[in-house]
């Protein structure tokens, strides 16, 4: 893994230096073993790097032959070795055994559709010097992040593997996307292709772009194809995904460095590992567990790592975002609303004292239908289909607004989110369940510019159209389309990727083999959502690599305890930065104390919501005003904390 940059500038040779070694540098966290630049005419591509394969003659940029196609590339091909047997076939003479000198020699025959022969993770850039033509491109379903943008005086365009690099040249923007931020408000993450910043996007993921003569292209290679009308046989489907799990695995077991995986204690990380046992002779896991012990999964790893005979290491935390805020903070250029980023970030700091590179199972839910929304979400379809339109849109409607929002109460008690789903239609229904901030909440905490731009682009519109052209499909297949369409590259992906390269660590996604994801497409959803039980044939499918009762354990997922942080010693650092002169720019600090009152007196919980505002406030002092967030001042002012909090869960 590794950091990239790079611009198109008419500047001095020495200029167009001195802008990319400065994003580079901040880009070092991603790639800490070497660095290299290459400064044509009116180009400059710089490259941090993370050594995994052929550690001595990988470095990069990286050329052909004569030196007319330059690379500079983050990730791993998994097929490297059959293309550079295929290229070498061809004539073309290999330098290295590096994965990434197969994209030079792939572009020089088949040009920008080089990609979709590519099996792997991976954002690069290439330049064609001799058609001056700058390609970039995103893996299918968007696991490694590329940003970019026109925006910066002096640079036609300007590329780089996060945010902060870009932000660091003199004369970038900055500008706040209203649109962007109320999405953020909204879903805790920003969809592609949008930023936080006006004028700085995201490529898209399955996308390539091409910069050629000051025009830009973006076209889509790739994206997965649900079956309208599915069928198939079980068993076979079975078979099919024991195949292409054992074979996704073993690509990504090629590393000339140390090579681990994480184990929650759950099916997905669990059948990563049961995988690699039976392909490697030797296995190293790692895991994180809680002070709480309502929510701690070591129990069911140490079982997992047991049975398959791991060298396992385990590390028990007692989450407290003091203690890693400047962490969090520095790694999430925009604001990131999703509190499991603390644990990961734990998991990954410890598991790199040990490997360079580590699998893990995410991936699966989304493949597969495993999350418990899924099921919630065709429970409310057939609903819908039992109840006569009218009903559902007149009485149902008022007594989802009139009936009280019971937060205090045990889940299957609370009926107003089904209420109200019931009174939609399933995109609307499926944005009342994503959503954090929404409709008339999202217009009350929302600042005076936020609510002139939401006025023409809500997020909920936003988010309903995406639907539209998945409408011919069956109601779960809709629902897992956008998800891998939003919440996996905006949410989950991000989140293991700047959590894992934070620490340089590699992380790598067997179940998000795009094989395997186009795999399960094509599955009927009976086969994935049985009753209430997710990923029903995915457990079915590695059901015999684990011990019995893995596969079928209620699905926890990383908590932090939100509900009672906010109740307790969050006082401080919440009137810190979010209740600060400053945030009007954002919200209306009205609002927002209103909001954190009731949850302290226990009216509501209003955890996630304020966590967002919270994490808002982070990124405002972190990356906007630039503050230094000083972790032992943190730990000094909550230093008498007494009470263990109940956790709040994400994925559900």
């Amino acid at each position: 893994m590794c950091g990239i940059a790079g611009l198109l500038s008419d500047a001095p040779e020495p200029v167009k230096c001195r802008w990319v070694e400065r994003m580079c540098a901040r880009l070092v966290h991603r790639g800490p073993d070497d660095s290299g630049i290459f400064v044509d005419s009116n180009v400059a591509l710089g490259h941090r790097r993370l050594s995994i394969i052929d550690l001595e003659g990988g470095a990069q940029p990286l050329a052909n032959e004569d030196g007319t196609i330059q690379v500079v590339f983050n990730g791993e091909i998994y097929n490297f070795q059959e293309l550079r047997a295929e290229l070498t076939d061809r004539g073309h003479h290999f330098r290295t055994r590096s994965d990434t000198e197969v994209l030079v020699h792939l572009y020089e025959e088949e040009a920008e559709q080089m990609v979709r022969r590519l099996n792997g993770m991976f954002a690069f850039a290439i330049w064609d010097q001799r058609s001056r033509t700058l390609l970039l491109a995103r893996d299918r379903l968007g696991k490694k992040p590329l940003y970019w943008t026109t925006a910066i005086p002096g640079i036609e365009f300007c590329f780089a593997s996060e945010l902060k690099a870009l932000a660091s040249l003199h004369g970038f923007p900055g500008h706040i996307n209203w649109q962007g931020l109320g999405n953020f408000l909204s879903l805790g993450y920003i969809p592609d292709p949008e930023t936080i910043y006006v004028d700085v996007w995201r490529l898209k993921p399955g996308h390539w772009m091409k910069v050629q003569n000051g025009r830009i292209v973006e076209r889509r290679y790739w994206s997965v194809e649900f079956a309208p009308f599915p069928e198939g046989d079980f068993q076979q489907a079975l078979e099919a995904i024991r195949e292409l799990a054992a074979d996704a695995v073993r690509r990504r077991l090629v590393s000339d460095v140390p090579l681990g995986a994480f184990l929650s204690g759950g099916v997905d990380s669990g059948a990563v590992v049961a995988t690699m046992r039976r392909l490697a002779s030797e296995v190293k896991t790692f895991s994180i567990g809680f002070t709480s012990k309502r929510y701690d999964e070591l129990e069911y790893a140490r079982a997992v790592a047991e049975f398959c005979r791991t060298e396992h290491r385990e590390q028990v935390v007692s989450p407290a975002v003091e203690d890693i805020l400047e962490q969090l903070a520095d790694s999430y250029d925009e604001p990131f609303g999703d509190s499991s980023a603390i644990p990961t970030l734990y998991l990954c700091r410890m598991t790199r004292q040990f490997v360079k590179v580590a699998l893990s199972g995410d991936g699966a839910d989304e493949a597969f239908a495993g999350y418990r929304r899924y099921a919630y979400a065709a429970l409310e379809e057939r609903l819908r289909h039992w109840l006569p339109t009218l009903l559902r849109e007149t009485a149902i409607r008022a007594l989802a607004k009139a009936y009280p929002k019971f937060d205090f109460l045990p889940q299957i008690f609370r009926a107003k989110t089904l209420l109200t789903n019931l009174a939609q239609d399933l995109a609307n229904a499926y944005f009342t369940t994503m959503s954090i901030f929404r409709d008339e909440g999202l217009q009350r905490i929302a600042g005076e510019a936020l609510r002139t731009a939401l006025r023409t682009a809500s997020p909920r519109n936003q988010f309903v159209d995406r639907f539209h052209k998945y409408r011919h499909l069956p109601p779960l297949s809709q629902i897992q389309a956008v998800d891998l369409e939003t919440y996996l590259p905006g949410d989950i992906l991000v989140k293991v990727d700047r959590a894992s390269m934070a620490f340089s660590l590699e992380c790598r996604c067997p179940w998000l083999d795009y094989r395997l994801v186009e795999l399960a497409a094509q599955l009927p959803p009976e086969f994935k959502l049985r009753g209430m039980t997710g990923k029903y044939v995915f457990k079915k499918a590695m059901e015999p690599l684990l011990p019995e009762a893995i596969p079928w354990r209620k699905k926890m997922g990383f908590a932090v305890p939100l509900e009672e942080w906010f109740r307790g010693h969050f006082d401080e650092l919440f009137h810190a930065f979010v209740l600060r002169p400053e945030m009007e720019e954002y919200i209306d600090l009205a609002e927002a104390k209103r909001l954190y009152q009731e949850h302290r007196s226990r009216l509501h919980n209003h955890d996630r919501r304020l966590w967002n505002l919270f994490m808002l406030g982070c990124w405002d002092a972190r990356h906007r005003r630039r503050w230094q967030l000083d972790q032992g001042a943190l730990r000094e002012q909550l230093r008498n904390r007494t009470r263990t909090p109940s956790p709040t869960s994400y994925g559900t």
